[in-house]
């Protein structure tokens, strides 16, 4: 039987809840709920954050993480090694390998990887850009750190493919991970050592 709500507004407020990953309607509801018990200031402040961050949020021009400028500050800070590329599937993933404090390079945001059961390809991804960042020189090692699924080793194996031209060095990060895993759930103690101890890749 479905809920019965006495307004229509929280109605509308509990389905856009619901929309959002592991959020149930029940969930959806006490989130409504609290929200409306907050005062107004705090509320707009809320539905601000929330509109700024779909209509203000920028991609970096050269690695593709979110920024709030044109170049994110990973990529413009000089302090960072800008021989070596770190390459991850999603943002998530800068966040986790940053956290661990073992990486001081450039990072490459695929935006999803390989994956043909979902209908993605090697061009719906951010791999074109990569070869090219790679190709204007400067660049000693590409570290791929990718899922160890099936699509993420698919992956990897087609952007080594793709940057065998270059001469470039190709690694993959140590398996600390286990097989199946998400980088993004990985502690930052293994992700590190993951990094540190990571291998050449075999063609």
């Amino acid at each position: 039987m479905d809920q019965q709500y006495p307004s229509s507004l929280l109605e509308k407020a509990v389905q856009e809840f619901s929309k959002l990953p592991g959020i149930g309607r029940k969930t959806a509801l006490r989130l409504s709920l609290h929200l409306l018990r907050q005062d107004t200031e705090t509320v707009d402040a809320f539905g601000e954050a929330v509109v700024r961050l779909k209509h203000d949020i920028r991609y970096c021009s050269v690695c593709h993480n979110i920024s709030d400028t044109d170049v994110c500050p990973i990529c413009s800070d000089h302090r960072r090694d800008r021989s070596m590329i770190c390459v991850v599937e999603n943002i998530q993933d800068v966040m986790a390998v940053e956290n661990t404090q073992q990486f001081s390079g450039l990072y490459h945001v695929l935006g999803g990887i390989i994956s043909p059961m979902d209908g993605i390809g090697p061009t719906d991804i951010e791999i074109d850009s990569l070869v090219s960042r790679v190709e204007q020189g400067g660049i000693n090692e590409v570290i791929l750190a990718l899922s160890s699924t099936m699509e993420g080793d698919t992956t990897n194996f087609y952007i080594s493919r793709r940057l065998a031209h270059t001469g470039v060095k190709i690694s993959v990060i140590a398996r600390g991970i286990s097989v199946g895993d998400e980088l993004e759930y990985t502690d930052e103690v293994t992700l590190g050592r993951s990094i540190l101890n990571r291998t050449p890749m075999t063609k």
